[in-house]
């Protein structure tokens, strides 16, 4: 017995077993349902954003050391809370009450953990007063002093960074006004506190700071993934119900029996709590990228289900009665489907090979997911049909609606087959046209952006209409973050966006060392060359230096002395430097960009505004290797660069590996199977092409390659070869029953066409709810989804009826070779 025989032989048993023991199937099934079950309890909820995407990079580790070792006043650690006033003037004398009101109430709070400080209101009230230490003393130091009082310490103020770095940038001294600014709380933390506790006390500063008069908010780490979490919980919320709806009318149409019907809604739901089981036994964490699992699986079920169905009603129009009519059409699709599977695997299954952790989770949630859904409804929905019918015979229950959703005679099946029948008078034409078309396309596609922002999961600062009209329980919760971080880009200086960092580890008490922090900024790459003369903008601890020796005279006549050269940098004694300028004013300044051991550094470049996220980050890599101590380029740019280098190299790896594996696997399958290795090959060929027009796609429409939709382009392919497989298989059938190339295409297209149309609309619409999810990386990915199953249909379709025609040709110049030879 051949390879292929004993394969289809062992699906006859299988199919055997599941035909006749029926009942033993479903319980076993059943049981298997509430192991699952008991796993969903366990599913943990990943709200950090982008923190999981940034995990183990160089430069995030680097980045990390620097919010660890150096202070900063105004950037927002873990541990703080930035409290951020926007209005008309937020320095007059009322404005700054309402921010001291706000400390107020906060600090009388236990449980919200105060420690400090620091804002234009308490600078104000310490200048004025320096005694008051509390903002119960602050708020009265400044209820006693006068407007024109408050608004001269505000002048006064103008050159002192610990004030000028918290209000923005539109900071006017002469008016004493300002837009905007930030008042920073740092919390005292006991060991173990989580950042759900952090969500909590975040949350309540917000909450406080709302009910007061003015526009103040509340703004942190917190904050950002209580607000994340909240998406996860909204978007599952608007789209599962659109899903499950549009899927239902689908199925109804499908199916048009009501007992088929709940028998796929069952067998869909004991797919989603399958995988929700195993992401808690797993420990594999739910985030943004985890909602499209259950749509997919969804729709793939979707798929599953009508082939069986569909099938099913073929063999019993055909004579065939309920157990053998279900043999029949299991040992036909057998097979297929596990084709189908094991290529879906590859496709999803492909992005576990990314270096990112939440493109590498989604990978596996998918994969197994999918081998879910091929055990569910491949043994269990033909078990549980064939019970029901017999059922259904016993008890005499009518039949609302049996026959299949298309046949060659009818309107639909004529549209299908039209590719086919046009295709036949120059087959070669076809395939070249597809071929060139699609190399087009791809080579457009090729100039796809990809991204990495923050703001690509959180949700836009204005809903949609139909978002934010949706009533209870779907309205979405109040968001507040993206409004904010546009606030903080738009208005102060400190705007991640527009600055680098270099962590530089080295002895910093050595004579060169302050002149190799110094020395490379007079001819900085392009990105950083902002400077006169193309030379950086940088701050750092020279120009610390430099700023205290102009306004302290006694600490200039020091750094004048160490000063060899005379350019402005000491050169020696500068561990005398340090101490002095540490206990001086600018002490707390010195701290942001050098550790109190001397042992590491911090410098902050301008970069051009208008350079690129890719141009900033290599001129920045390439500027840190200019310098003499051991130098790490970082800060949000670099770190995101970094991810968005990953988040491309996952898309193309992903795409070799699932094109790769799927090729070999379906070349090898219909060599051991049939004998024809190279309808391998024609299976494949539909789904070049309709990703190449997906890239196209994306490009045309402005999107771009980024967290989640990096995952499309192996996905379309797990998603995709479904049709051309199951379009292949039923072919096979055909062409192997006598029928030519020609009537075979014809037969299927007409035939297994009706549901590879349904499972496609129900597919595309049920992807493509994602759409509505309120973060756009979800919407992005929903809509890329649901246009991959549409090109993934339409050019099976079309492309594959040539195909097998020139492969038909071939065949059958093979198979006459032996009689040509001379004997």
């Amino acid at each position: 017995m051949s390879l292929g025989e004993q394969v289809e032989s062992g699906a006859r048993r299988l199919n055997d077993a599941i035909v006749d023991r029926p009942t033993r199937v479903i319980i076993a099934f059943l049981v298997l349902t509430v192991v699952f079950a008991g796993g969903m309890g366990l599913v943990s909820t990943d709200t950090e954003a982008t923190d999981s995407f940034t995990e183990g990079l160089d430069e995030q580790e680097a980045l990390d050391a620097v919010n660890d070792e150096f202070e900063d006043p105004f950037e927002p650690g873990s541990e703080s809370t930035q409290l951020i006033h926007s209005e008309g003037n937020v320095l007059t004398k009322e404005a700054l009450l309402r921010d001291l009101r706000v400390l107020e109430e906060v600090e009388s709070r236990d449980d919200l953990r105060v420690a400090s400080a620091s804002g234009p209101a308490t600078v104000v009230a310490q200048t004025i007063d320096p005694s008051a230490t509390t903002p119960t003393e602050q708020r009265r130091v400044i209820e006693a002093t006068s407007e024109t009082r408050v608004r001269r310490v505000v002048r006064d103020l103008s050159e002192d960074p610990q004030f000028t770095n918290t209000v923005s940038t539109d900071f006017n001294p002469t008016s004493a006004s300002a837009s905007a600014s930030i008042t920073v709380v740092s919390h005292d933390v006991p060991p173990g506190f989580s950042s759900d506790d952090l969500q909590d006390v975040q949350t309540t500063i917000r909450s406080i700071a709302s009910d007061q008069p003015g526009e103040i908010t509340a703004f942190g780490t917190g904050i950002t993934n209580a607000e994340t979490a909240n998406v996860i919980g909204d978007s599952m919320t608007i789209v599962m119900p659109v899903v499950v709806l549009l899927l239902l009318l689908f199925l109804i149409v499908a199916y048009r029996d009501p007992i088929d019907l709940s028998l796929g809604l069952v067998s869909l739901l004991m797919t989603v709590i399958w995988t929700f089981g195993f992401l808690g036994f797993s420990g594999i964490p739910f985030n943004q990228q985890m909602i499209s699992v259950p749509v997919l699986l969804l729709a793939v079920g979707v798929d599953f289900g009508i082939h069986i169905i569909n099938r099913y009603r073929e063999e019993t129009v055909a004579g065939f009665e309920a157990t053998e009519a279900m043999r029949e059409a299991n040992n036909q699709l057998m097979i297929a489907f596990v084709i189908v599977t094991v290529t879906t695997v590859f496709g999803f299954g492909a992005n576990v090979i990314s270096d990112l952790t939440p493109i590498r989770n989604l990978g596996i949630a998918s994969a197994i997911g999918i081998i879910f859904t091929f055990l569910i409804f491949g043994l269990f929905l033909p078990a549980a049909k064939l019970e029901v019918d017999r059922l259904r015979t016993r008890y005499d229950v009518p039949e609302f609606n049996s026959t299949p959703i298309s046949s060659e005679d009818s309107t639909l099946g004529r549209v299908l087959t039209f590719p086919a029948q046009i295709s036949k008078y120059a087959p070669m034409v076809f395939v070249v046209v597809l071929l060139v078309t699609g190399g087009m396309a791809a080579v457009y596609g090729s100039g796809v952006d990809t991204t990495f922002e923050t703001e690509d999961f959180l949700p836009p600062e204005e809903q949609p209409d139909y978002v934010a009209g949706l009533p209870e329980p779907f309205a979405p919760s109040e968001y507040t973050a993206t409004e904010t971080l546009t606030l903080l880009e738009d208005r102060f200086s400190t705007n991640q966006d527009q600055s680098v960092k270099l962590y530089v580890e080295g002895n910093f008490e050595e004579g060169h060392a302050l002149k190799a922090l110094d020395n490379p900024n007079d001819d900085a790459p392009g990105a950083l060359a902002v400077g006169e003369g193309g030379a950086a903008e940088p701050t750092s601890i020279v120009t610390v230096i430099q700023s205290q020796a102009e306004s302290d005279s006694e600490f200039g006549e020091l750094v004048a002395r160490n000063d060899v050269d005379g350019d402005g940098v000491p050169d020696r004694n500068l561990d005398q430097i340090y101490d002095e300028l540490f206990a001086s004013s600018a002490g707390d300044r010195a701290e942001e960009y050098l550790t109190p051991d001397r042992r590491s550094a911090q410098v902050d470049y301008a970069i051009d505004a208008d350079a690129t996220q890719a141009e900033a980050a290599g001129d920045t890599r390439e500027f840190a290797e200019r310098f003499r101590f051991e130098t790490t380029a970082t800060g949000q740019v670099v770190v995101f660069d970094a991810v968005t280098d990953i988040i491309f190299n996952s898309a193309i790896q992903g795409l070799i590996v699932a094109m790769g594996l799927t090729g070999i696997f379906l070349v090898v399958s219909y060599a051991v199977l049939e004998g024809k290795p190279l309808l391998g090959i024609v299976n494949v060929f539909p789904i070049l092409i309709a990703v190449a027009f997906l890239l196209a796609t994306m490009r045309a429409l402005g999107m771009s390659l980024n967290a989640l939709t990096a995952t499309i382009l192996s996905i379309s392919i797990g998603l995709g070869i479904a049709y051309s497989v199951h379009a292949t298989h039923r072919f096979i059938d055909e062409f192997n029953a006598g029928a030519d190339a020609h009537e075979s295409m014809i037969i299927t297209l007409s035939g297994t066409g009706g549901a590879l149309l349904g499972s496609m609309l129900t597919t595309s619409l049920g992807t493509g709810a994602l759409a509505l999810a309120i973060t756009p990386v979800l919407g992005d990915f929903g809509l890329l989804m649901a246009l991959s199953v549409v090109y993934s249909f339409v050019f099976t379709v079309v492309a594959l009826p040539p195909a097998v025609l020139l492969w038909e040709r071939y065949h059958s110049t093979l198979t006459r070779l032996p009689t040509l030879m001379p004997s």
